[in-house]
């Protein structure tokens, strides 16, 4: 099995590489930023090779140039440990006028904005690598397409089979590349614990150089898991942690600890979405909570699959974390975003997929059953017909994505699509 056989990020990076002159690959640990740009590289720089880190390290002070020399598109990996390489890269671009001399990956703790002196704006571009959704690691059939939804050529006509177990598994398992490509289940459920597990014992700290507690982490984690798709404050986590730490326990300590979560790609909450509406209902601004992966809340909460079972309730708060990792990996293939829309009088839209063209999707996640579809495409018509449309596009679908359920089907009474997760690719 090839790695990145469906990699939708492959394609990207192709497109950035033919429009830029270098691209940034960033995100969380043990993604596969690496492995994906060394299939594109031309040549490779290590610089963190044992063999040749000191020698790299001294090259850099006295000759970076030469470091830039090689077949290109060349993959320097490691940058950070020379931070001096932004600059060298944006000059050798200049001097060069040709797009896809470079690339630029490495440990998801990123140097300091004090230490890159130039933006980089109009040669450097950005590629956010998230974890595999499951179009990409080969649980999904993919027979639903998000780009023919928006340009409705979609013919409904999917299947998916993963049933309520198999759903459990892989909300734990998660989407990273490592865990994919494990056979034994026991192999590939360990890959979060780690991954969490370095976290909470060093990325945490080593993001900006502050000591922090590895258990305030731990007990702060675990509260953001309780909150995953919510639009809770600060002074809530405060409060869940207060019952196990002093009284001089602040919002500043909370604020840096997420501060330090999101620096590291752990954290990717939902900004609100602002669309023109018919009514003068004040819109919620604050952000919903998310991880990056599902499987870093099963582990931040101590939970594998059989415990999902067992309280479907967690489960599908958790589940919704999935769906906003696939539909984030699907919108950025279409160049768009995911946002969460509330209002105050608590009509909520779970997630909206906002494309660059203006073109949006309404979507609500449910678990499966009968009456939560039915609630869910409710939701979605009334939230529909709040829309001012002499003032913005109709939206392009609305959907309820399940997580269990064989078939994607429209329904008749509203038009309503309903899709499982299984049967979705961008």
């Amino acid at each position: 099995m090839n790695e990145y056989l469906n990699r939708i990020a492959d394609q990207i990076l192709v497109d950035k590489l033919d429009a830029m002159g270098a691209v940034l690959i960033e995100g969380p640990k043990y993604c596969g930023k690496t492995t994906l740009a060394r299939q594109h590289a031309g040549s490779v720089l290590y610089m963190a090779d044992p063999d040749t880190k000191q020698q790299n390290l001294a090259m850099a002070q006295t000759n970076i140039k030469k470091l830039l020399s090689g077949d290109t598109p060349r993959l320097i990996d490691e940058w950070q440990l020379a931070p001096q390489f932004w600059d060298a890269v944006r000059n050798e671009i200049d001097k060069r006028g040709e797009d896809g001399q470079f690339m630029l990956t490495g440990s998801a703790v990123p140097p300091s904005r004090d230490e890159i002196f130039h933006t980089g704006t109009g040669r450097i571009s950005w590629l956010r690598l998230r974890t595999m959704s499951l179009w990409e690691s080969g649980d999904s059939t993919g027979d639903v397409s998000l780009k023919k939804l928006f340009d409705h050529s979609q013919i409904l006509d999917g299947f998916a089979h993963i049933d309520l177990d198999r759903l459990a598994y892989l909300t734990c398992r998660g989407g990273w590349p490592k865990a994919v490509l494990k056979n034994n289940p026991k192999s590939a459920l360990m890959q979060a614990k780690e991954y969490y597990e370095a976290v909470v014992s060093s990325d945490i700290s080593r993001v900006d150089g502050v000591k922090r507690d590895p258990e305030l982490a731990k007990r702060l984690m675990r509260s953001y898991a309780r909150h995953q798709g919510a639009q809770v404050g600060v002074q809530t986590i405060l409060e869940d942690l207060k019952s196990n730490e002093s009284d001089s326990l602040s919002k500043n300590t909370i604020y840096s600890y997420i501060r330090a979560l999101k620096k590291i790609f752990v954290v990717e909450d939902a900004i609100a979405w602002n669309p023109n509406i018919r009514s003068q209902t004040a819109i919620r601004t604050s952000d919903t909570k998310y991880f990056i992966d599902p499987s870093i809340a099963t582990a931040a909460l101590g939970l594998g699959p059989a415990d999902l079972i067992n309280d479907l309730n967690t489960f599908g708060l958790l589940f919704e974390t999935l769906c906003i990792r696939d539909l984030r990996v699907y919108a950025d293939a279409l160049g768009g975003t995911v946002y969460h829309y509330r209002d105050k009088n608590g009509l909520e839209c779970d997630a909206v997929i906002h494309l660059d063209n203006g073109n949006y999707g309404l979507v609500e996640i449910k678990l499966g059953g009968a009456i939560p579809i039915d609630e869910g495409a409710k939701t979605l018509r009334k939230m529909a017909d709040k829309i001012d449309t002499t003032r913005m596009k109709e939206p392009s679908f609305l959907m309820v994505l399940t997580g269990i359920g064989d078939y994607t089907y429209r329904r008749a009474v509203d038009g309503v699509i309903v899709v499982p997760i299984g049967s979705l690719k961008d």
